[in-house]
């Protein structure tokens, strides 16, 4: 057992052991049934001080080792990922509300970003550059030194790893700030994975923890780079502390994605992709579909047809039946995503399915006639919520679907060439022809533009390159050179 309760619970996982923290102890509490599944550490600021020093000892050696030494343990830890997945699920499933589905995927996906990152050492660092004097010139990639990865609740094993992974197989030390609700599934398992993995001791700290361990961790000197994926609120205010203590920070934020359904779609295919791009894990994903932008022609069956669909889904504890939508995280979330729903409403538009709720489980909402004013067109709803607003004119609707948001985009036609053409006049980091707006792959750039972040900064050889290293210029002479004075 990868999560033996024996040693995390409780804990934090600081200078390579589980000790307790600064900041006491929090339940880890199943949203479906409200019940207590453990107890973890809450870090507080003094915490973060501890885990910087340690893991900037720890990392000089880490990157001193030879890199498939490096690469052996990202592949070990893809193994071992792999050897638990019924475990980690399981933990996905009743922390964080995951149907089984989307809680094996996401250990598929961290199995698959430890093997992408275990290429990474052995890759290229650097290259020569012509010089005008008579030495050997180059740029040459080196670890940036402690990286601090922000991570939040709704998806927080893929969002914890897609950082860790790369940051770790380029030589840097990790200190891994999960959120307090979702630490297990996005920390605790991360932490004793790489722990069993052969990891040195340091290289790695997991501190679960608030706003005042996030704010130590993006102020102290030595945590140079900060990789955040959260709310755009929140990162607003994270790139500008970076920004006054002159580190970088990538950040990966909210998305109020488009899903444009042409007049030659198929309405069947169509209404299939939007379920999937606006309900799968209750809406809980910045990648969600939160608005779908549909011609006239083909808007009346989409709507019914939606609406239909929505209705028959589901709704329940995934750990005890199948069921297409699980709980929401919390009632802070479940009534935000009311809130905009009724307010949505009161501005003329339709609930054609949904609208309602039981405890934490909301159920598959439909809204038609959205006005473009209203709250559910213009916010990212982070609910299972459908927004569906009619369009005329294939002239109008690159407009329509531009916002301050750029993550994804789905565009539904017959016509591809004519849908990659579209998407060429709407900013987003992600495009998908014929799909919804829900995709994640290891080896692909991943990222957005204006209000949704700092661009592709995670996934792919480039990106992650760019992400946890420095450039630093280097020359050789065989003699010193003569100066006049």
């Amino acid at each position: 057992m990868i999560l033996d309760s024996a040693s995390w619970q409780g804990n934090v996982f600081l200078g390579g052991k589980w000790s307790p923290s600064s900041g006491g102890v929090i339940d880890v509490v199943e949203p479906a049934t409200g019940n207590v599944l453990g107890h973890v550490g809450l870090a507080d600021p003094a915490d973060v001080a501890q885990a910087a020093e340690s893991a900037a000892e720890a990392q000089r050696g880490w990157a001193a080792l030879p890199h498939p030494q490096r690469a052996a343990v990202l592949r070990r830890a893809g193994q071992l990922f792999a050897e638990h997945a019924d475990e980690v699920s399981w933990w996905n499933i009743r922390e964080v509300g995951a149907i089984p589905p989307m809680a094996g995927f996401a250990v598929h996906v961290a199995e698959q970003e430890c093997y992408e990152a275990a290429g990474l050492p052995s890759r290229p660092y650097g290259e020569l550059l012509p010089s005008e004097e008579p030495r050997l010139s180059m740029a040459r990639r080196v670890p940036v030194g402690v990286v601090g990865v922000i991570s939040p609740f709704n998806v927080p094993l893929i969002l914890s790893i897609r950082s860790v992974a790369p940051a770790l197989a380029l030589g840097n030390a990790v200190i891994l700030k999960p959120d307090p609700r979702t630490a297990v599934t996005g920390g605790v398992s991360i932490a004793r994975i790489f722990e069993e993995a052969g990891l040195p001791p340091g290289v790695l700290q997991m501190l679960p923890g608030g706003a005042d361990a996030g704010e130590a961790m993006v102020t102290h000197p030595l945590v140079r780079v900060i990789s955040f994926t959260g709310s755009t609120p929140a990162g607003r205010k994270v790139g500008a502390l970076a920004g006054q203590h002159l580190k970088r920070a990538h950040l990966e934020l909210g998305g109020n994605n488009a899903l444009i359904v042409l007049e030659d779609a198929d309405v069947d295919q169509a209404v299939t992709l939007a379920a999937f791009g606006s309900f799968f894990h209750q809406g809980q994903i910045c990648m969600t579909t939160g608005r779908h932008l549909v011609h006239e022609r083909v808007y009346d069956d989409f709507v019914e047809r939606l609406a239909a669909k929505a209705a028959g889904l589901p709704v329940g504890d995934p750990a005890t039946s199948e069921v297409a939508l699980g709980p929401m995280i919390d009632a802070g979330q479940r009534d935000h995503t009311h809130d905009i729903v009724t307010s949505t409403a009161a501005a003329g538009a339709v609930v054609a399915a949904g609208g309602s709720f039981e405890d934490l489980f909301y159920r598959a909402t439909v809204l038609t006639g959205v006005p473009v004013e209203s709250r559910a067109f213009t916010e990212e709803i982070f609910g299972p919520v459908a927004p569906v607003t009619r369009f005329r004119s294939a002239d109008d609707i690159a407009a329509l679907a531009r916002n301050e948001y750029g993550l994804s985009l789905g565009i539904v036609t017959k016509d591809v060439m004519r849908g990659l053409a579209l998407a060429d006049k709407i900013p987003t980091g992600i495009v998908h022809i014929n799909d919804q707006t829900i995709s994640d792959e290891a080896n692909s750039p991943f990222g957005g533009v204006g209000a949704s972040g700092t661009g592709s900064r995670f996934g792919g050889a480039a990106a992650n390159v760019d992400a946890f290293t420095e450039t630093r210029w280097v020359t050789m002479r065989a003699e010193p050179p003569g100066y006049p004075f």
